[in-house]
Formats: C-alpha cells, sequence, structure tokens
C-alpha cells in the first residue's frame, strides 16, 4: 500500500514492546458449534481485535483492516476453554503495518496450553480525512522481533507483487 503514498513523510521509530497487545478470552457457549469447539469466525474476531489495537497503539491513529495474509487454524478450541492472543507489529512502512497475531488454548481443568491459531494481518492508518497517514517505524530489540521484522518485510514484498491494480 504505502508505494502509493511516497509523499507522505515518516514518523520516529517505535518498539515492539510499545504496542504489543496480550488479550485473553473465555470460550462461551454462544460461541461454539454443535461440537462444542469455538467457531473459527468468533477467533478470526478476537485477532482482529487484538491486530487492531496494537496497530492503533503503535501508529497512535485510527486504523483500518487491509488485508489477512492467512489464518491457519491447527487445534480445536472447546466450550469453557481460555484463549490467549499476542500480537505484535512486525513491520511498518510509511502508512501500513503489518501485525502477527498468535492465539493459543488453556483447557483450565487440565492446565494443557498449546498453539491453536496464527495470522498476518494488515493495517493502514488514516488521518482526520479518512486518507493514509505516516506512521512510526519499527525498532526491533531483540533476535525474535528482527527474525519477525525481516520475514514480514518479505511478505510485504510478496503482497504488493500480486495485489491488484486499480
Amino acid at each position: 500500500m504505502d508505494r502509493l503514498f511516497v509523499g507522505v513523510p515518516s514518523v520516529e521509530a517505535r518498539s515492539v514492546s510499545e504496542s504489543q497487545v496480550i488479550m485473553t478470552e473465555l470460550v462461551l457457549p454462544t460461541h461454539t458449534n454443535a461440537l462444542g469447539s469455538i467457531f473459527g469466525g468468533v477467533v478470526m474476531s478476537w485477532i482482529d481485535i487484538a491486530a487492531a489495537i496494537t496497530a492503533q497503539r503503535h501508529s497512535r491513529k485510527n486504523v483500518v483492516t487491509a488485508s489477512i495474509d492467512a489464518l491457519n487454524f491447527i487445534a480445536p478450541v472447546f466450550k469453557g476453554w481460555v484463549v490467549n492472543l499476542r500480537a505484535s507489529v512486525n513491520y511498518a512502512g510509511k502508512t501500513s503495518m503489518e501485525i502477527g497475531v498468535r492465539v493459543d488454548a488453556e483447557n483450565p481443568v487440565t492446565g494443557e496450553r498449546f498453539h491453536t491459531a496464527s495470522a498476518y494481518l494488515t493495517f493502514v492508518a488514516l488521518d482526520s480525512h479518512g486518507k493514509p497517514t505516516g506512521i512510526p517505524r519499527v525498532q526491533p530489540e531483540s533476535a525474535d522481533e528482527l527474525r519477525r521484522f525481516e520475514a514480514a518485510k518479505a511478505r510485504r514484498a510478496h503482497r504488493l507483487q500480486i495485489r491488484p491494480r486499480a
């Protein structure tokens, strides 16, 4: 998205930890299907919320979801279980940013915890007129953050290659 807005000034860098979100939800009966496992759409909604809060914290602007690259469901989550979502900004361009979200489930009876889903989302920051606006760069501070930053740059390049043209 960013190359369309070449004239948008960049803003100072921010660390990943400044905008990271950890969100916890309890799987209630209204969240489940006939098998007693959570609807994928509920998980998708929680992922979008956690990612949006992260994007808003990083940019300090209103944001909109531009895309979700992939959402991979790895294991089911059942009624009464706890869902923990961790969202972090992986990369930021001039006006858009990639947010990674990891979803872990927890069986409160056994204490077992496991990875259940992951997703990458792209958000665009908006100014007061609803137009894309400049955002801070990401300043990776650990080896893991740098690895995620470099991987996100590669995914961004791929997104730009496959993006439909207007």
